[in-house]
């Protein structure tokens, strides 16, 4: 079977860039580009499909939703840092029904590529949500983030611990369409980001999401006292880039055929390159969108440009690049063009 072969087309003042395939096979899904949103920084996607098409990108992950209603952390939660920001929102959301009826509903019009995100507070609640998208229509795929507290386990966050993190997807796998595919989204605040991949392909998931924000925290000079009203909070954005690379590329060695979509500070093309070589099958832009709104048009384009400059024909040809031997891997004409600005 053929894949459809696109081009966000070159920047501004630059010279036509070549087309390649730049489609992705992620879990069973075609997506034309790499290139998706991230969890909770483009909501469902209505406002940045104003600056571009959402269609056109490789699918819009939807803002980790819960079962109910919720408003959130009070404020101050959002803080900058200097090379990236810290939020702490607290899951702010309409609930599982509003959103099916709502924004999920607009994403099926609309014609999008949805993964949605889902969020919970024990086992019993992941199982009611995956329920519900069970009857939903629109739904490419569900993201699972195990990166909040387990309040049934004083609070334990359910990707710090194995077993934790297999039970959620054990039950979102078994309330799921069975062939629905499911990606948990990892955190890095782990000893061994590895062992916690392992015990959730074990469960059942279809791939991982690698990584969602480090825990951080910012104290505020004037009053003296933690910036945020939640006191910490999650910190995203360059920052955070190679510490994601580090986590794909590990997953990768473990896991050759796993699913991978990477995530984390990712700014650029050179950026988005990096994760691709390290060995992702798609990526998420996240922070990138609050001072670019285009950006993963902009990322997909320079992607584009930088495999073509290095004399790939697809995207498929470089992912996991950086894996092989070191003898089969032609020289680069200028290594520096490997480093982000």
């Amino acid at each position: 079977m053929s894949r459809a072969v696109i081009s966000q087309g070159p920047l501004p003042g630059d010279e036509p860039v070549v087309q390649i395939d730049m489609s992705t096979d992620l879990a069973g899904i075609e997506l034309p580009s790499p290139v998706m949103t991230a969890s909770g920084c483009a909501a469902a996607g209505r406002e940045l499909d104003q600056f571009f098409d959402i269609t056109t990108i490789g699918a819009i992950v939807t803002k980790s939703v819960m079962l109910q209603p919720r408003s959130g952390r009070a404020t101050p939660r959002m803080a900058e840092t200097p090379s990236g920001m810290l939020n702490s929102i607290g899951l702010q959301g309409p609930g599982i029904d509003r959103f099916i009826e709502h924004d999920l509903a607009w994403l099926s019009e609309r014609g999008a590529r949805t993964i949605v995100s889902i969020a919970g507070g024990s086992v019993d609640e992941y199982a009611k949500l995956a329920a519900r998208l069970r009857i939903a229509r629109g739904v490419s795929a569900i993201e699972v983030n195990i990166s909040c507290p387990n309040v049934e386990d004083r609070g334990q966050v359910f990707a710090c611990d194995p077993n934790s993190a297999a039970s959620v997807i054990q039950a979102v796998k078994r309330h799921s369409e069975p062939r629905m595919p499911i990606f948990a989204k990892l955190s890095p605040d782990v000893t061994d980001i590895v062992s916690i991949a392992g015990a959730v392909v074990r469960a059942g998931a279809s791939g991982v999401s690698v990584i969602n924000t480090l825990l951080g925290m910012v104290i505020n000079p004037d009053t003296m006292r933690p910036h945020l009203a939640g006191v910490t909070g999650g910190l995203s954005g360059p920052a955070i880039r190679p510490v994601a690379v580090r986590c794909v590329w590990q997953i990768r060695q473990a896991f050759p055929d796993l699913p991978i979509i990477g995530m984390g500070g990712i700014r650029s093309g050179m950026d988005a390159l990096e994760f691709i070589l390290a060995g992702a099958n798609a990526l998420s832009v996240g922070t990138a969108v609050f001072h670019d709104p285009s950006a993963p048009v902009r990322i997909h384009a320079e992607l584009q440009r930088a495999l073509v400059d290095r004399g790939f024909s697809s995207l498929s040809e470089a992912i996991s690049y950086a894996h092989r031997p070191k003898d089969a891997i032609p020289e680069v004409d200028d290594e520096l063009d490997f480093i982000s600005e």
